[in-house]
């Protein structure tokens, strides 16, 4: 059974234990800049790190701290080897597009890797091998298909290995990618942030942004105070500035995340994946001491869309421990959000139906910190005008025909959630309700989001999402509220702490 509990809302332990991350401010004075970037996770202070050393003046602002969302509960993966895999993208994005998403992944571990000699980042930064192997027989043919597929893209040196080197992940063939990284996110963050600062730039913290705006009179809007700037990017993993420019073209899961104390040198040092659905992945965090940690994930839904959100870390340690009879203890358990485009690649560039100083990068893919990195690489060719060869695939106005039936399949599944607006609540009475536990009430035409507190009181908002009006659902594994429609999430007492919405749940009638 697990002996750690899971994640209230956005940070995971393993990440941020021990890590000093440096403090902004909250924004209070009007600020003028060439850019102000928007979101402070690894795509956020990539960029701002990246634009800085270019003599742009930046502004980096957050609602939160630095890497207070998404970044901070990835697994840390670094990777050419795509989540759809490869013939996917190039069924998608034909030939070339399939080789420009493998030329910029490795670009971007790359140029991480070159960072952190740079500036002597002390991140635990290691090449690794990674291993996509088949779950079943039935994925045999799919596992050929993309090896071909990996190969006319220009993966270097993969290849189908008989097995895999860790014995008990399966006992099929597999692929081999060689020259994959990982590292320690957050040490990793803390560190560029602080070289932004040095250099002169801007850094505010806890400074909620109310509006953006393009054009002439770019900027964004906190509270009373403004940033005046000549482009604003939004890199808050979902875009805030948009209704439904980029959210339907893309759909929200869950995934989740447990960190298992095995014994040193128990497991071979490398990124792991299979091809079941939902998939699995793992890695190992070494450790000094005695003990390193097996970090192991998946039992991915669509975000809103589970009743059965309590049961999944124990549903992902039992997959676990035949696979790895050594893990011990159940350190951490933790879950994040991940955003799937319909056409499988990330959305980095000039937002949508808004001015053309104005960029959004979202989309991740489960693969957010080589997408963040590539999108802090490419804001730095567009914010200078100079042509990036991965401009067009990544193009958030792009168009996919090949994507069309996707697209179509998740606009229903859309459709469908505001079904919830007539179903009866969760349950029929508050009381019903365990504690640290939360609900959707009907108490007549209205939904609200009931939340118990662990001394028995109760903290009530409006069940209607900010963003377009869904019903929000409880996550009990992460203790959040949920929107099953375009991924918003809530913490347990209303506060916003995942676009699109860019706003508290109200307070219940």
């Amino acid at each position: 059974m697990i002996t750690a509990p899971a994640s209230q809302a956005t940070h995971s332990p393993v990440w941020t234990e021990g890590v000093h991350l440096p403090k902004g401010r909250p924004l209070r004075v009007n600020q003028t800049a060439d850019v102000c970037v928007v979101g402070a996770g690894i795509a956020g202070v990539t960029t701002a790190y990246l634009l800085s050393r270019q003599g742009k003046s930046v502004v980096l602002v957050d609602d939160g701290d630095v890497a207070s969302g998404m970044t901070s509960v990835t697994s840390a993966h670094l990777s050419t080897a795509i989540d759809a895999g490869y013939a996917e993208i190039e069924r998608l994005h034909g030939e070339r597009g399939a080789r420009l998403t493998a030329a910029s992944h490795a670009a971007a571990i790359d140029w991480i890797e070159r960072i952190v000699q740079e500036e002597n980042i002390a991140c635990e930064f290691a090449r690794v091998d990674g291993y996509l192997c088949a779950a079943t027989d039935g994925d045999l043919e799919w596992i050929e298909q993309d090896l071909e597929a990996a190969r006319r893209a220009g993966v270097p040196g993969i290849e189908r290995l008989a097995r895999a080197p860790l014995e008990a992940f399966g006992d099929g063939p597999c692929l081999r990618f060689p020259n994959q990284a990982q590292f320690h996110p957050l040490k990793y963050l803390a560190a560029l942030a602080r070289s932004f600062t040095r250099s002169g730039g801007r850094l505010y913290t806890h400074s909620h942004v109310d509006a953006v705006k393009g054009g002439k009179e770019a900027g964004v809007t906190i509270g009373s105070a403004r940033v005046d700037a000549g482009a604003v990017i939004i890199a808050t993993n979902s875009p805030i500035n948009d209704l439904v420019a980029i959210h339907t073209k893309q759909a929200a899961y869950m995934t989740y995340v447990l960190g298992l104390r095995i014994p040193k040198r128990s497991v071979v040092p490398a990124l792991y994946w299979d091809t079941a659905d939902p998939y699995h992945y793992v890695r190992v965090l070494t450790r000094r001491g005695t003990s390193d940690l097996l970090i192991v994930g998946g039992e991915d839904h669509k975000t809103g869309q589970a009743d059965d959100t309590g049961e999944r870390h124990q549903r992902l340690e039992a997959w676990a421990r035949p696979r790895f009879p050594m893990a011990e203890d159940v350190e951490y358990a933790w879950g994040g959000q991940v955003l799937e485009p319909v056409d499988r690649v990330a959305f980095i560039g000039r937002n949508p139906l808004d001015a053309d100083n104005v960029y959004v990068a979202t989309g991740d893919a489960g693969m957010g910190l080589t997408h963040g990195t590539i999108a802090a690489m490419l804001f730095a060719d567009l914010i200078e005008g100079r042509d990036n060869e991965w401009a067009a695939l990544y193009d958030p106005s792009r168009k996919s025909l090949g994507s069309l039936g996707r697209f179509a399949k998740e606009a229903v599944n859309v459709a469908m959630q505001y079904a919830d607006w007539v179903t009866p609540g969760d349950v029929a009475d508050p009381d019903l309700i365990a504690p640290d536990s939360g609900a959707v009430v009907r108490r007549g035409l209205q939904k609200v989001a009931v939340y118990r507190r662990p001394d028995g009181g109760f903290v009530e908002r409006s069940a209607v999402c900010p963003h377009l009006g869904c019903i929000v659902q409880w996550n009990d594994a992460e203790k959040t509220w949920d929107c099953p429609c375009h991924g918003s999430r809530f913490a347990k007492t209303g506060t916003v702490i995942n676009g699109p919405a860019n706003s508290d749940l109200a307070p219940a009638d």
